[in-house]
């Protein structure tokens, strides 16, 4: 089985406004409300590819209600755990001014609730995979990335991970199967600019070094690299389509790379699942749905 851990999952109020002014009342000519958080993106992805999953993490007030009802009406599998201090956030997203959005903080989650979490981990068994996505609220250790992993280490767990800086940094020791992070982020953690394909590899394999077993960089439009545990280096430029929305696109990116290597323990196919799925979601006004995904995939084969 497959399990998503979203620490800090929202509401997504996606919003167009044309002649968008500072200062003044403006209105919106479209709206959207979904849930979203990466892990829960990551699991949607999944979903939308038949693959099953569990999402995990945290729900607090009358929007983590509304949350949980919005995936569960789709047909997702849940396990939350409800939280009593405040409410999960809502993040607000300018759809026509690419990367400009406000987020909101999350709930305060205490001690209680995080040792109730590592218990549903503690029944996870060798075979499954945990994939942990995202911001973790203020209130919670920022060791719990590494908490969950030595918890889990050793009992045959694949863990893929796509968080940024030291939550990235501090489980490289455990062997995860899959990090994902893109040419900035790799970039920051190294102090060096990322711009090209080639570029990036040596700091993938840095990354291997210190421990990941695959490293996979997404690139926006310069498409994405891979360094593979089996010493093999897959590069792919980024295929044509139009941007509509970059929300959820790395998220994506890993849901497909996972449901590639559920297939078929390949790792170009895993990387072809993984770019077809990241550039569908951008493509696309919503989340990726299968048909857009191995649309792509098929005219990366070609």
């Amino acid at each position: 089985m497959i399990y998503t851990v979203t620490f800090n999952p929202s509401l997504d109020y996606i919003v167009s406004v044309k002649d968008f002014q500072m200062g003044k009342t403006n209105r919106t000519c479209g709206e959207q409300m979904l849930p979203g958080g990466k892990g829960i993106n990551v699991s949607t992805v999944l979903w939308n590819l038949g693959i099953e999953n569990v999402a995990l993490g945290f729900i607090a007030g009358f929007t983590g209600k509304e949350i949980l009802r919005r995936m569960e009406e789709i047909g997702f599998r849940c396990d939350f755990i409800q939280v009593k201090n405040g409410f999960s956030r809502i993040n607000i997203k300018m759809k026509d001014f690419d990367g400009t959005e406000i987020n909101g903080q999350g709930p305060s989650i205490g001690q209680n609730a995080i040792e109730e979490l590592m218990k549903k981990l503690d029944c996870l068994k060798a075979g499954d995979t945990l994939i942990l996505a995202g911001s973790i609220p203020e209130s919670m250790p920022d060791s719990i990335y590494r908490d969950i992993l030595a918890r889990l280490d050793g009992r045959g767990i694949l863990f893929a991970v796509d968080a940024t800086r030291k939550l990235l940094l501090n489980v490289l020791k455990y062997h995860p199967f899959l990090i994902k992070p893109n040419n900035h982020e790799l970039g920051e953690i190294f102090g060096v600019t990322l711009t090209t394909r080639e570029e990036v590899i040596p700091y993938a394999k840095k990354l291997q070094e210190q421990g990941a077993r695959n490293v996979l960089v997404s690139m926006a439009g310069e498409g994405a690299v891979l360094a593979a545990e089996n010493g093999e280096v897959f590069m792919q430029s980024a295929p044509r389509g139009t941007l509509v929305n970059a929300v959820g696109a790395g998220d994506s990116m890993v849901a497909g790379f996972v449901a590639g290597w559920t297939q078929k323990q390949d790792y170009r196919h895993a990387f072809h699942m993984g770019v077809s799925a990241g550039s569908a979601s951008a493509f696309s006004d919503l989340l990726a749905t299968r048909e857009e995904i191995y649309k792509i995939y098929d005219s990366l084969k070609a």
